[in-house]
């Protein structure tokens, strides 16, 4: 390997190639609770496609397993590197090369940040929809890597749904444009769209075209609090069976309440157990009337207390506690966390599951949803260094990813498969299925270096 590792080095620039292993350690894993890695070989950080596509050829040739990385916040351990691999750190390539307010789309490098290409596109009246929770930190390339969703994607969608084009390495290093920059096109294969949420196992995203949309409508907050888990997820039931398409619907339970509150010192326990919000966006007084119908159900399930926000910063202020809920659940052990997605009809049953799962484990579960499309975050939450604990967690969340399969879901709705789902996704899909996906990536990864061992049993 050490002949290797110097070929690589001479095929790169000077200063792109890391050995050290002091510092390979820092690129080892992502955020992923008890996800396995390994000491990578080298880390690579690349400027440019055409050296992305020589480390890919190198290790082409030499067999050597290529892992993906951008910023590291993954939870499921797709970005986590394996025996012998070269971890490839698009930390470098983070420029956004452009913003095209005419056509409405931006050309960025892997490496972006996602919140810094959202604040450059409101500099132009545009709006990059997809906000994941990790948004100040996560990446575009991992985003696209994951098929990343965020807050408002029960309306507006997940990163598939704005990606237009890519480029990205394959094959033995092989370079390759995928899609459009045109608003419509319906030429061949959507090899695009095989790319985004891919996990790097199929290529290298090197340039990503982005769609946007204009500047974010004004939104309207609803507030709800409620006693219990099973009278929230009536109330997401209530508000779906509207007819009413939020531009948010999230909830939060008091565990997580509790866990921002013992941090920032907000209030957020005052008025209940479970936390609903909402936030509708419908142009003029249509907004304002959508915003009435999902507080009626929000009263009509039980709420203890509810109010339409009239105060823009703090509404605000309590979407911003709810991002903080991972890190504040991080400050007091480690944290197993699962994203499964069921119908969303089926959010109060799934809910009232997990209750269950988590009384017969004798594990305390924090509940955090995306709860307008059913992607549920159940979060188990154990002393660090338990292993007792861990084991019970780990049990308690294979329970989770098989109650969600058995209400017609599905074991990741954002974070991807990685290390952590791929017995869910044996059982979610047929063996024929398997079988088309694995013929995929055979065709595009011919030699098996990209990513191995993640995603399929």
């Amino acid at each position: 390997m050490s002949l290797t590792l110097a070929e690589l080095a001479g095929v790169l620039p000077d200063g792109r190639v890391i050995s050290d292993p002091g510092l390979l350690a820092s690129y080892a894993r992502d955020e992923a609770e008890r996800a396995p890695f390994a000491l990578p070989a080298a880390v690579v950080r690349p400027r440019a496609t055409a050296e992305v596509a020589a480390v890919v050829a190198h290790c082409a040739a030499h067999h050597v397993p290529v892992v993906a990385r951008g910023a590291g916040t993954g939870l499921s351990g797709g970005a986590n590197a394996v025996e012998g691999c070269v971890v490839v750190s698009f930390e470098a390539m983070n420029e956004i090369v452009r913003i095209d307010p005419d056509e409405r789309l931006a050309v960025v490098q892997p490496g972006v940040v996602n919140e810094d290409l959202r604040q450059a596109c409101a500099k132009r009246d545009l709006w990059y929809p997809p906000d994941p929770a990790s948004a100040p930190w996560s990446t575009i390339g991992g985003n696209v890597a994951t098929n990343a969703g965020g807050v408002c994607c029960v309306k507006y969608g997940v990163t598939r749904d704005y990606v237009l084009g890519v480029e990205a390495v394959v094959g033995t290093g092989e370079v390759v444009r995928l899609g459009r920059r045109t608003a419509k096109g319906v030429a061949g294969y959507d090899l695009t769209g095989l790319m985004v949420g891919s996990e790097g196992t199929l290529g290298l995203v090197t340039e990503v075209t982005l769609r946007l949309r204009g500047a974010r409508p004004r939104e309207h907050t609803v507030v709800g609090y409620f006693d219990g888990l099973p009278d929230a997820g009536r109330a997401v039931a209530a508000v779906v069976a509207s007819g009413v398409v939020p531009s948010a619907l999230e909830l939060v339970d008091r565990f997580c309440l509790r866990a921002v509150d013992d941090w920032k010192r907000m209030g957020l326990t005052d008025a209940g157990d479970v936390l609903l919000l909402a936030r509708c966006d419908a142009p003029g007084a249509a907004g304002v009337e959508e915003a009435e119908t999902v507080l009626a159900a929000f009263e009509e399930s039980g709420a203890t207390w509810s109010a339409r926000s009239s105060d823009e910063a703090e509404a605000d202020a309590l979407f911003a506690a709810r991002r903080l809920v991972y890190p504040a659940l991080e400050r007091l052990g480690s944290v197993l966390t699962e994203d499964v997605c069921v119908p969303r009809t089926l959010v109060p049953e799934m809910l009232g599951r997990v209750e269950r799962i988590a009384a017969e484990h004798d594990i305390r579960i924090a509940s955090l949803a995306h709860a307008g499309d059913g992607n549920l975050h159940p979060m188990v939450l154990v002393p660090r260094g338990d292993e007792r604990a861990g084991a019970r967690g780990d049990e308690a969340l294979e329970r989770v990813v098989a109650e969600a399969i058995a209400l017609g879901g599905t074991v990741t709705g954002e974070h991807g498969v990685g290390l952590l789902k791929m017995r869910g996704l044996a059982a979610e899909f047929s063996p024929e299925v398997i079988a088309m996906h694995r013929a995929v990536k055979s065709a595009l990864d011919p030699v098996g270096i990209f990513n191995p061992g993640k995603v399929f049993v």
